[in-house]
This record gives C-alpha cells, structure tokens and sequence, in this order.
C-alpha cells in the first residue's frame, strides 16, 4: 500500500489453530484468517498469537503466514502446551466446530507493544483468564478502532464474557444469529443494545444474503446484497475475509461503503475455496489492487 496516506497500523490479537476436516488440516483461527487477508493486502498488520514450540499444528501455522507474507515475530511459543486444534464435523453441508480445551493460544502472554492504530479482537481468544487479560489489556491501549468481532461459541458465549467485550469496543462485527442472542441477552433493539454499550458501528453479516452497516442509534449507513458462488465449497471464513477487507480499507483510508461492498465480493470467492482461504496467495493480489482503486474515505465512514 504505497498510494494516498499513510496506513493506519492494525494489531490483531488471537487464536491461531488448525482446522481438522476429514480430509486434512487446515490452518485457521478468526484471528490468523483476519492477519493472513491483510498481509497479503499489504496492510500494515502485526499478529499476537501463541502456539505449540514444535508440533506439527504449530508448523502449518508458521508455514501458512510465510505464505501469505504474514509476520510471525508476534506468535509466542509455549514449551507445555500445543497449539490449538479444531475438529470440523460436517453434515448436510453444515459445520460443527469442536474446539479443543487448553490450547497454547490459551495462555497469551501480553506483548510488550505500543498499540495506537487499529485493534481486531474476538471472544473466542478470552475464554481463558489468561489469555483474557493478556488480550483486554492490550486493547485497552489502542486508540484507533477497536473491532470486535464476536464469536458467539461453545465456550466463549457466556452473556457476561459477551458484555464486557462489547463495552471494550467501537466497531463490532456480527451474524444473524449472534445479534439475536444479543438481543435476548441484553437489549430488543439495535438502538437501545448500541447506545448501552456506546457501540459507534455494528457491521451485520447475512451469509447469503449480504450485509448490513449501522451506525450510531442504528442508523443504517450501508447495506448489500449477497454475490452468488457458484462453485461453492464451504462457508469456512467467509466472515473473517469480510472482516479483514473491512479492516484493510480502514487502514488505508478508503470509503467504508465502496470497502464493504468489495468485502462481500471477497467473503463470495472465499466461499469458492476449501477452508478459509487459498491455497495460492498470489490468487490475493487481485483484490489488493482492487482495494488500492477504491475511492478514499467517504460521507459512511
């Protein structure tokens, strides 16, 4: 990202695993996902994770960010424990994610960085106390967006885990199904549920259906429909590629609606793909350069 201003710098603090399909491991984590799209964005990105010294999950997690040019400076190592494993059950074309307990990822330490542009966090990487504080201390720091994206999951979906994530936030990133949990969990309305957790943006993703952008009082800013994959595959970081567009459009100070618009084009060819995303990175580079053509920041933003 070498035209127009300088971009913002983003942290994204998380889960790095790997995906057990029946047919092979996949490297993934919301987190990774999200860092693996911005680098191969060329989006300023550092990732904070930690994994296993030397197993073979750890291995294709480090394999998979040379591949798409992701720093791995910021990926801890724990000598007692592996790296984080997921076990994808499928079924009718639906997925089941069975997530391993005690995982490296589980006992983040902070790092010992500054943080003042862009935070991507989720609640998935919280559900251990220490990876907990580790996460919410280093996201207090940070004084450019702070993006959640809140991953309502067996283990990570308790109201109160929920509630104190949200009140960290500016910018929060959800499906459906999770703004309805919400809902029932706390307030009836987008309205009433932003302004009690002085929420600035809720970007609601559809699946199929697209997207939905809002703002304060929710207010719709923005909103698309969905882009047909005819090829599909699965739907396996979908959300996370439409976050990671969201994010690198941020970064480079291009117009959020013309970002999201070309996040859900991205989130549809991700659809297209085994696992979360290509095997070939350089099949990213013609987004980049669909990113950098966007217009700058706009009215949306």
């Amino acid at each position: 990202m070498t035209d127009g201003p300088v971009p913002i710098p983003i942290v994204v603090i998380g889960e790095a695993l790997v995906d057990q399909f029946r047919d092979g491991p996949v490297a993934g984590g919301a987190p990774f996902n999200v860092a693996r799209s911005l680098a191969a964005f060329g989006a300023p990105v550092q990732f904070i994770s930690r994994i296993g010294v030397d197993d073979a999950a750890g291995r294709l997690v480090l394999d998979s960010a040379a591949r798409f040019g992701l720093s791995t400076s910021g990926i801890q190592r724990d000598e007692q424990r592996a790296t984080g494993r997921v076990s994808v059950h499928e079924a009718g074309g639906v997925h089941r994610f069975e997530i391993h307990a005690d995982a490296a990822w589980d006992h983040l330490e902070r790092p010992a960085i500054s943080c003042g542009g862009i935070v991507y966090f989720g609640s998935l990487a919280q559900r251990h106390p220490v990876a907990r504080a580790a996460l919410r201390g280093l996201v207090k720091q940070g004084q450019g967006v702070r993006l959640l994206d809140l991953n309502l999951r067996a283990g990570a979906s308790e109201p109160m885990l929920a509630a104190e994530s949200l009140m960290l936030a500016d910018w929060v990133k959800i499906n459906e199904d999770e703004l309805d949990q919400l809902f029932d969990w706390f307030e009836p309305t987008l309205p009433e549920l932003m302004a009690r957790f002085a929420l600035k943006r809720i970007v609601l993703t559809r699946g199929a259906a697209g997207y939905a952008f809002y703002g304060e009082q929710g207010r719709l800013l923005a909103c698309g429909a969905g882009v047909a994959q005819p090829a599909f595959v699965d739907s396996v970081g979908a959300g996370d590629s439409f976050t990671a567009m969201l994010l690198a459009g941020l970064s480079l100070g291009r117009d959020v609606a013309a970002t999201l618009a070309l996040a859900n084009r991205y989130a549809a060819m991700i659809c297209g793909v085994r696992g979360p995303l290509p095997d070939d990175a350089t099949l990213l580079a013609l987004w980049r350069d669909a990113l950098q053509a966007l217009p700058a920041c706009g009215a949306a933003a």
